[in-house]
């Protein structure tokens, strides 16, 4: 694994001005590519589940209020209702931003947890990273192709009943930190999306079966200690797909994940 240089934290002006271009440059892209993103919901029931999966809504963190996390649920009530039941066609693009836009106040959004340079914070809209982690590990059991997908650069929170390999996930910050999945099939494919108590649920389907088996694995997990005196968290993600058919498998590198740790590795249980 490469060394990781010290994180070097910009001002707030430059801050917000990038943020402004970069927004406005998305925005751009957006109106000119109009005609290649799935739309919303287009009363489609697709037949066949490829995979489902579910986290947990209310996670005690350490030094995080839970009213937080209870206006999460509110927050991901609102960003899930434009993306459930989207059909992603052949040649398609699915963005969950220009589908959910921007989160605000106006339309119902509280304050939820935000990371930002590896700290906690609050904003309007916050939790929604937890809809980026499921639709990327869901995408990655199909044969949608990640266009794009952002990762904390920082690991803030030890493991606690994890149960996916670490840096599975995909952070999002509107609108130009995204999770894009790209449709480079004959096939198409419907996101569902729903709460229930205690879960965030999610399901892939189409409108054909699955061709292979996928399993996603971690390797060369390690923890190192810089020599500017943090630690950093090291791993490679790889999608194995297993043909039904003859049983051919191949492997293919998903993501290489190098983050600074925000905490001890070394703290006892």
């Amino acid at each position: 694994m490469k060394p990781v240089e010290k994180p070097i934290h910009r001002g707030a002006l430059r801050t917000f001005l990038g943020k402004e271009y970069f927004s406005l440059k998305r925005k751009w892209i957006w109106w000119k590519e109009r005609k290649r993103f799935a739309k919303q919901h287009q009363h489609v029931d697709l037949p066949h589940l490829l995979i489902q999966h579910k986290s947990l809504l209310l996670r005690p963190l350490k030094n995080v209020d839970m009213q937080l996390q209870h206006n999460k649920i509110t927050n991901l009530r609102l960003a899930i209702a434009p993306l459930d039941g989207v059909v992603i066609r052949p040649g398609e693009q699915f963005s969950i931003w220009r589908l959910v836009g921007k989160p605000t106040a106006g339309k119902g959004y509280l304050p939820g947890l935000v990371l930002h340079n590896g700290q906690t914070g609050q904003g309007i809209g916050g939790g929604l990273c937890q809809l980026g982690n499921l639709l990327y590990w869901m995408a990655l059991h199909t044969p949608l192709t990640v266009k794009e997908r952002w990762r904390h650069s920082y690991d803030v929170f030890p493991d606690v009943n994890r149960t996916i390999p670490f840096a599975c996930g995909a952070t999002l910050s509107y609108n130009y930190v995204d999770l894009q999945l790209q449709n480079n099939t004959e096939h198409a494919f419907q996101i569902n999306l729903w709460l229930d108590d205690t879960h965030l649920n999610g399901s892939i389907t189409s409108d054909s079966p699955l061709e292979h088996r996928y399993n996603v694995v971690e390797t060369d997990h390690q923890i190192v200690h810089q020599f500017w005196g943090g630690y950093t968290r090291h791993n490679r993600i790889w999608k194995e797909l297993t043909h039904l058919q003859t049983l051919e498998s191949t492997r293919e590198l998903v993501a290489e994940n190098n983050a600074i740790m925000m905490y001890n590795p070394l703290l006892e249980k």
